[in-house]
């Protein structure tokens, strides 16, 4: 599976942006997919998994309530829109993609990366 990222960019603190994730190579359906996001310095951080038919999600627990990760299996894509942002959410966002959906949180669980988008919040 191959993962491609889009929609970051750059917005002021209370903003939106909504984020992309597009599969290709093989049907996504049986996949879970999860968003972690990365900052210089620190360790790529966990942000929000769905699993294969959209019944398991899970947050962390700094965006819960202002973000939201959906999937649309028949377009091959994964959303996270996120609102209310603010200045710690800037990052760079990755989607992944792992087969079995387990250690949901831990990125050494997921096989399968895209190429990052940047997020960037101003104050």
């Amino acid at each position: 599976v191959q993962l491609q990222a889009s929609g970051g960019g750059l917005v002021q603190a209370g903003g939106s942006l909504r984020l992309s994730c597009a599969a290709s190579g093989r049907s996504f359906t049986s996949y879970s997919v999860a968003w972690f996001r990365h900052t210089p310095g620190k360790e790529r951080e966990f942000v929000a998994y769905i699993n294969w038919g959209g019944g398991g999600i899970d947050y962390e627990d700094s965006v819960k309530g202002r973000f939201t990760i959906s999937r649309d299996n028949r377009k091959n894509t994964a959303q996270l829109q996120m609102n209310s942002l603010k200045p710690e959410d800037t990052a760079v966002y990755y989607c992944a993609a792992q087969k079995i959906g387990v250690d949901v949180r831990r990125p050494n669980a997921y096989t399968y990366w895209g190429q990052g988008t940047q997020v960037t919040v101003s104050s």
